[in-house]
């Protein structure tokens, strides 16, 4: 049975049009779904009955709940989620005083294939449909807590470009949750068909996943550097305004002993010198078979004081999630099963 989560107020009309309702209830089911979140067209009480039930007969609301929910230590929660086509995907809640941050998965796996993230090393099972990338947001406790969503779980999001989109489109539609794209972060590698369409076409935040500043040693660890290298990533960017209001972020995991030293650091300054920008270093957490390391806070400490003197605003995040298995690089909804 076909879904309405996911459907914008067009396409809504003609789903109605098809079943004899009027116009206006295309309106009245996108604010069931968008703003008070139904789980079914019963729930819909300003339809009239023979509507709920027209819908009922035909379509699903597309919500499903969470299979399984671990709390760390810290607070965050980890929910594991069913998708349409019968798998499973993973979404992380990130409760921080006054903020709430949602890290939501676009794709089942990943087929980018970076060699230190555990999500890749579940190799690439399909795109999430728009209903599946809303359901994440729905379908948490305490939605309504939010504050900001990265989509920086499972997956390369510009690899499912249309269901990312078609999914912040309705996040921040009047229809929807009228959310600023300014509570919303994108994260990628740098995937060429789609870099340059998304500068374009969206006005969320955007962070690029840098980790390495030499292309010969970036490519190494990172595949998706042949297609599209960080420089011409960079070059890219700096024909972008970024002085308003949109952010442009880079992560950078530190491993010990590969990009950790200050002759790294000099070449991220290299790289970045008057960009816009910001640095995030980000701590390794130890993947399974993969023979790196995570690096020592002194040396972390040290490589962000040298980017902080050299103009590039820098932070070292904080580590969440991670006896859960919650924290960057670690989702892998295949070890559920």
């Amino acid at each position: 049975m076909e879904v309405l989560l996911g459907k914008t107020v067009g396409e809504l009309q003609e789903i109605v049009a098809t079943l004899g309702m009027p116009r206006y209830t295309a309106l009245q089911i996108a604010q069931w779904l968008y703003r008070k979140g139904v789980t079914t067209p019963a729930e819909m009480t300003n339809l009239s009955k023979l509507h709920r039930q027209l819908l009922a007969d035909n379509y699903t609301c597309g919500r499903s709940p969470y299979a399984r929910r671990q709390v760390s230590a810290d607070g965050t929660i980890k929910y594991l989620f069913p998708t349409l086509d019968g798998q499973w995907v993973e979404t992380v809640y990130i409760p921080e005083g006054d903020r709430a941050t949602l890290c939501v998965s676009s794709q089942v796996g990943c087929r980018m294939n970076c060699l230190f993230c555990h999500t890749g090393s579940q190799g690439f099972q399909g795109n999430l449909a728009v209903a599946d990338i809303l359901n994440q947001v729905y379908s948490v406790e305490n939605r309504q807590t939010l504050t900001n969503i990265v989509f920086m779980g499972q997956g390369e999001p510009l690899d499912n470009y249309d269901a990312l989109m078609s999914a912040i489109n309705i996040l921040t539609a009047d229809f929807g949750w009228a959310w600023s794209a300014r509570r919303i972060t994108v994260s990628t590698v740098g995937l060429k068909k789609n870099f340059e369409r998304f500068l374009r076409e969206s006005e969320c935040h955007l962070a690029v996943s840098l980790h390495f500043p030499l292309h010969e040693q970036r490519v190494t660890y990172m595949p998706a550097e042949r297609q599209m290298p960080i420089a011409d990533i960079v070059e890219l960017l700096r024909r972008y305004d970024w002085s308003h209001q949109r952010r442009l972020s880079f992560e950078y995991t530190m491993f010990d002993g590969v990009n950790d030293s200050i002759a790294m650091a000099k070449e991220v300054v290299r790289l970045l010198r008057g960009l816009d920008c910001r640095v995030n270093l980000i701590r390794y957490h130890r993947v399974p078979s993969v023979g790196l390391a995570d690096s020592p806070v002194q040396r972390m400490t040290a490589f962000r004081d040298y980017l902080t003197k050299h103009g590039i605003y820098t932070t070292i995040r904080t580590s969440r999630g991670q006896d859960i298995d919650a924290a960057c690089g670690l989702l892998n909804s295949r070890r559920d099963m």
